[in-house]
């Protein structure tokens, strides 16, 4: 048998659905996507596309970390990994960050509004939760229910003491809690940045690419929601209340600071022969992770230092690469791993996500 470190990996890798329990119920479009019949809502609304993080699910067994496809078989993210960290994950990569991806990905897709919650900072990581990573977060929305009209809550918009918010939340008061926040209205191709620390909730009925940093690490701020009681040790890491509120910001945005300061305008960053590469997220974003925005009218070159995975978000095409040749079509998600130098997207309005981790260097 091969060094493990030596194992021959192929130039693509399909990366296979990966359903995740969460508190909230949905998932009715990623079943419809999987070809499951009937589609429904569950306790499985995320898939996460590319992870070697497990999720916190007190009394489940593990999961959480992703599965591709690779001689036809499933096989986890980290098996393969293993087998051949530098041509998978790159050099550079390997140095800065060790075998670890440094980012997570997946698809979420609510059937409710989400608890209003937050999500520390690295600096809060590092100094009370022994770890190098927080989870500011970045989302791409694909999409919403019909009937629903989409939208976020992110940050403060009305003053609120620390006192007092404590007292909202051990008392419950929902909709005194609400009050402190005005929903901003989103549509497809919107792109958010949500911070470490910023209070914010996912609303109702929306499909999106969430991107983050590779924890599971959150604070709830609403015990029940539609009809699931959170266990204390799921409201607060396990710690108290104060250790919650610890970490939240209790800056006031006003809507149009929210637009201003969360808002991702894409920016053209190429554009050849009427296909075009918009930068979503870039170091002066975040220098938590990397994503561009993609649209192949011909032919379309990527050639990337790091590893990557590419979402394909409207048409179809191929992809080429080493040889090897895949069809895409819509919600495609295909590993390129560093190892690749160039990959060729072919097809002619065929869109999609590039996202990559933090830059090495």
């Amino acid at each position: 048998m091969p060094d493990p470190v030596h194992t021959p990996l192929p130039p693509l890798c399909r990366i296979l659905p990966n359903r995740v329990w969460r508190t909230y119920p949905g998932g009715r479009r990623l079943d419809e996507l999987a070809g499951t019949v009937p589609a429904e809502d569950s306790h499985f609304p995320e898939d996460w596309l590319l992870s070697d993080t497990a999720a916190v699910n007190p009394g489940r067994a593990p999961e959480g970390v992703s599965l591709l496809e690779f001689d036809g078989k499933p096989i986890a993210f980290t098996e393969l990994v293993r087998r051949n960290p530098e041509f998978l994950l790159g050099r550079e990569h390997l140095e800065r960050f060790g075998e670890k991806a440094a980012f997570l990905l997946k698809f979420l897709d609510s059937a409710v509004r989400l608890q209003l919650q937050c999500h520390p900072t690295i600096e809060f990581s590092r100094k009370h939760l022994n770890a190098n990573a927080g989870k500011t977060e970045g989302y791409v929305i694909l999409g919403h229910r019909e009937g629903i009209e989409p939208r976020l809550y992110l940050g403060f918009q009305h003053p609120v003491s620390r006192e007092r918010f404590k007292r909202i939340v051990e008392t419950q008061d929902f909709e005194e809690m609400l009050r402190l926040f005005e929903p901003v209205p989103v549509k497809t191709g919107d792109v958010f940045l949500v911070p470490g620390g910023v209070p914010h909730a996912i609303g109702a009925g929306i499909f999106m690419i969430e991107i983050m940093e590779p924890t599971d690490f959150v604070s709830r701020f609403e015990f029940r929601r539609d009809g699931c009681t959170l266990p204390e040790a799921a409201r607060f890491m396990g710690r108290d209340i104060d250790f919650g509120l610890s970490m939240l910001d209790f800056t006031v945005y006003s809507p149009q600071e929210v637009k201003e300061r969360f808002f991702r305008q894409p920016r053209l960053a190429e554009e050849r022969d009427g296909s075009r590469r918009w930068t979503l997220f870039g170091p002066e974003d975040t220098p938590c992770f990397r994503a561009d925005r993609l649209h192949v009218a011909g032919r379309m070159e990527i050639a990337e230092r790091s590893f990557s995975v590419l979402i394909v978000t409207g048409g179809a095409g191929t992809i080429r690469a080493g040889g090897m040749e895949l069809d895409l079509k819509y919600a495609d998600r295909i590993l390129i791993p560093s190892g690749t130098r160039r990959a060729e997207l072919s097809g002619n309005g065929l869109d999609a996500v590039l996202v990559r981790p933090p830059a090495a260097r």
